[in-house]
């Protein structure tokens, strides 16, 4: 009938003049952004020169072998027609549920497990409804056929399920501008200018080569992160040294320096003044030194595993002399613990190793067995072209590294961001974690590319096929006293891995599993009041048995590890003189956090 507006789309508002002139003015603006993004990548491509570029794109001859050997994989018979009968009966329901009001509303999920499909959007409209739960049908189908793979080796079937789970999170359809109704919401009532946003922080993103994940304009080293009282009294041309400063009248005898690892900057231990582990050791009564390791150029190219266990020895040496004391404790952290497990076996083969009084391990690794995600990343295709990389100026640019270590936890360090703040515009958060996590640093090339063959590779430090300044490292001589943390949900240094130093060295020894992982099981103080630890009295040969027989306790571990430390540090002196940063021998060069840990 005449008059009647029931049509497809006749209550939608007809855009006026100014609608029209607003969002002609975001398509050009966009245009405009994107062209001056393709001219400065033009010029900087003619900077660096084409043959560079070339070989870094050229595939590797192992990455030819690999692809030849995929299309020809074997599968079980009968569980890959498990799958694909189970896949198409889920489908053809899907489909019956989404043709059928009734049975649809039946079907429907009360609250989706998946984050990325937690908006209300997701099922209350059923186009996108169908979308979601297509998606996911189709993700479990392609990670479950992987199973069905046979006839290959444990460690390649893990490197085709990883690439897999990770091509999955990336054809999400929350990625995607115009199969997300929360984006399509955001870009309607903010008449575009949300897609420009993201549009404009994409490009950002592109020309630093580099997913940000914060505003970095919120910190500042020495202010309100890295902000410890100290100075630095040391400086070569690996490390600097920073001494801080005692907050307490009397200190323990025996000193701590801590050497974090060099893949990452020093003050995830010092992140603020709630969470810096560093301040409340401080706090503790401990004269605390902290290691802050150079990020690579081309003056430290050439450093190799030696270099790094040297300069623990020389940051010892220093802190024993300045102190006038026979010995320090020392905590490692991840590689760090790796290269102190060698200095404690080089130092003892040495007899030297009383100038040890205690080492503690943060989720470090001696023995590659069974080393976690990481081991992906260490076959030859990576090796090549980690290689390529580095190979201009010697040293591999810490962007790589970040890339690998977000791809390790792709949907949260990559997608919920290109959600976040490419689709939805939204403005960085202000978070000290994910601004340190964005802090990257470079590698000497030759160091990482040994260090991946070598270890993860060829596990030779637990083999006892390394040698450090000549000498052969044994680690099974090694008997100070070690005090070894894990974190229970840890990818990068798994638990079971980490607990694998119990069975190479002699002395006595404290194994704690912490909750959470890699960076929050550690960085976990006390007035927080999260997670938990366990410990176990009795003695354990192995992992699962300690885990068994663990007692749990709510809260930090830091008191737990607080007390065994105590036990090696000696009696308590008067925190002045040379406990006072500047005050001893060494004089202060500048104020803590240094130079060293601002440079890019």
């Amino acid at each position: 009938m005449a008059g009647e507006t029931n049509a497809p789309g006749a209550d939608i508002p007809m855009p006026g003049l100014q609608d029209m002139q607003h969002w002609t003015w975001v398509l050009g603006r966009a245009q405009q952004l994107m062209l001056a993004h393709m001219a400065e990548q033009m010029k900087k491509a003619g900077e660096e020169g084409e043959d560079r570029w070339s070989r870094i794109a050229e595939p590797p001859e192992q990455f030819v072998e690999l692809s030849a050997n995929l299309a020809g994989m074997a599968f079980d018979p009968a569980r890959f027609a498990q799958a694909q009968a189970d896949f198409w009966t889920k489908s053809i329901d899907l489909w019956a549920r989404f043709l059928d009001p009734e049975k649809r509303e039946e079907g429907a999920d009360e609250a989706p497990a998946d984050r990325r499909f937690a908006a209300p959007q997701w099922q209350a409209n059923p186009v996108f409804d169908m979308l979601r739960q297509a998606y996911q049908l189709l993700a479990e189908h392609m990670l479950s056929t992987v199973d069905t793979i046979e006839g290959i080796e444990p460690r390649q079937k893990e490197q085709i399920r990883f690439a897999t789970r990770n091509m999955v999170d990336a054809m999400a359809p929350s990625n995607f501008a115009l199969t997300n109704p929360e984006a399509l919401e955001r870009a309607i009532e903010t008449k575009g200018e949300s897609l420009l946003k993201g549009l404009e922080n994409m490009l950002a993103d592109l020309a630093k080569g580099q997913l940000t994940h914060v505003d970095a304009s919120n910190f500042e080293l020495g202010l309100n992160i890295a902000a410890t009282p100290g100075k630095v009294i040391r400086q070569t041309p690996l490390y600097q040294l920073i001494q801080y400063a005692p907050t307490t009248k009397q200190v323990f005898e025996t000193p701590l320096v801590i050497f974090p690892p060099w893949i990452n900057r020093f003050y995830i231990l010092d992140l603020n003044e709630k969470k810096s582990f560093v301040r409340w050791a401080v706090a503790q009564g401990f004269t605390v030194f902290m290691v802050s390791w150079k990020s690579a150029d081309e003056s430290i190219a050439d450093v190799t595993q030696d270099d790094y266990c040297l300069a623990q020895i020389d940051a010892i040496d220093t802190i024993c002399e300045l102190l006038d004391v026979p010995s320090a404790s020392a905590i490692g952290y991840c590689v760090a613990g790796t290269t102190l497990a060698m200095t404690l076996a080089l130092l003892t083969a040495r007899g030297e190793a009383d100038k040890v009084a205690s080492a503690t391990f943060f989720t470090a690794q001696v023995d590659f067995t069974e080393p976690g995600d990481l081991q992906l990343f260490t076959d030859g295709v990576q090796l090549k072209l980690a290689e390529q990389l580095g190979e201009d100026k010697g040293y591999l640019d810490g962007r790589y590294m970040a890339a690998t270590f977000n791809l390790l936890r792709g949907r949260d360090l990559i997608w919920n961001y290109v959600v976040n703040n490419y689709l939805l515009g939204e403005d960085y958060p202000a978070f000290d974690l994910l601004y340190w996590n964005g802090d990257t640093t470079n590698l000497p090339a030759a160091w990482h590319r040994t260090y991946l063959r070598d270890l993860y590779g060829d596990n030779k430090l637990a083999t006892g096929d390394v040698t450090i300044d000549g000498v052969a490292i044994d680690l099974s001589k090694v008997e100070t006293p070690v005090y070894i943390q894990a974190g229970r949900e840890d990818h990068i240094a798994p638990a079971p891995s980490v607990w694998k130093i119990t069975d190479h060295f002699s002395g006595p020894l404290r194994f704690v599993l912490a909750g959470s992982g890699h960076i929050a099981g550690v960085v976990n103080p006390p007035d927080a009041g999260k997670y938990q630890y366990w410990t176990n009295a009795k003695p354990a040969e192995s992992f699962e048995e300690f885990v068994a027989g663990a007692k749990e306790t709510p809260g930090s571990w830091w008191p737990d590890w607080c007390e065994w430390l105590a036990g090696h540090s000696g009696k308590k002196v008067p925190a002045t003189g040379a406990r006072k940063p500047g005050k001893g021998a060494l004089e202060a060069l500048e104020d803590a956090p240094g130079s060293y840990v601002k440079t890019a």
